[in-house]
């Protein structure tokens, strides 16, 4: 856990630790952000901050304790005891939010859907880096701010993506995860204490994917940030080669069932 007074650096933002708070730099998509945050904590939800106010140029949340799950990865996420707790802790967000409607002026980070019924809005960055444990409890998501509207199932794919995680080899081995037997059952895992057929989610994922890597090479061509330094150490390159993989792998992963989902995605 950051120290108090510390500063921690990650590769999007810096943000600093005063007592029990957060501090972190406000942007144009902050209000959109807090208005979320507070009706998480309005319908009861937990496992997300709170948010505490503006000050100056930073927002102000509440901390969540415990540790982010950098690589190598805690004993707990290679489990499929972690890997099922994220799984609920997701739907659990998604139910929560379902009934939010942003307000009519709200601006998100990276925006390339208008918000409608039947959407939600997504937490965006569902990477491990981003969940907090306390042993074996998830405390939560912090880095909310690449929130924005969009279809539950591409949450659940992102997560998929990278908590599974469904990547080559390497990016495995970095995690301490490895093993087509491995990533099949913590895909089932995932899937099933979500709620969600695997075949739908890697369905997800490939369009996921796809669209990622293209709003990297557009956004970073146009000179956004952070996308241009997304583009130029080479993440929409390593995307592309990622759902290529991914595709080689589908029979494997779905234990031979491979054919695609007629699932929808709400």
């Amino acid at each position: 856990m950051i120290e108090d007074g510390a500063t921690d650096k990650g590769s999007v933002t810096t943000v600093r630790r005063v007592g029990e708070t957060i501090r972190r730099p406000a942007g144009e998509w902050t209000p959109a952000v807090h208005a979320l945050l507070t009706h998480l904590e309005a319908v009861g939800f937990t496992r997300a901050p709170r948010v505490l106010g503006v000050d100056g140029a930073d927002e102000v949340l509440s901390l969540l304790y415990g540790e982010p799950a950098f690589t190598p990865w805690p004993s707990v996420l290679r489990s499929t005891v972690g890997i099922s707790e994220l799984g609920r802790w997701l739907r659990e967000y998604h139910d929560a939010v379902r009934e939010f409607q942003p307000p009519s002026d709200a601006r998100w980070r990276g925006q390339e859907d208008e918000w409608r019924p039947g959407m939600v809005i997504r937490h965006g960055d569902l990477g491990p880096w981003n969940s907090v444990w306390n042993g074996d409890r998830l405390a939560g998501f912090i880095d909310w701010d690449f929130a924005a509207p969009g279809h539950a199932l591409d949450d659940l794919a992102q997560l998929a993506w990278y908590a599974v995680p469904l990547r080559p080899i390497e990016q495995q081995r970095r995690a301490s995860i490895a093993g087509e037997h491995t990533l099949r059952s913590r895909l089932d895992a995932l899937c099933a204490a979500y709620g969600a057929r695997p075949a739908a989610v890697l369905d997800a994922l490939d369009v996921v994917q796809s669209r990622e890597a293209e709003r990297i090479e557009r956004l970073g061509r146009r000179g956004d940030e952070p996308w241009a330094t997304f583009l130029a150490r080479g993440d929409g390159a390593e995307m592309v080669a990622e759902r290529s993989w991914l595709r080689s792998e589908r029979t494997v992963l779905l234990g031979g069932a491979g054919g695609l989902s007629t699932a929808r995605r709400g």
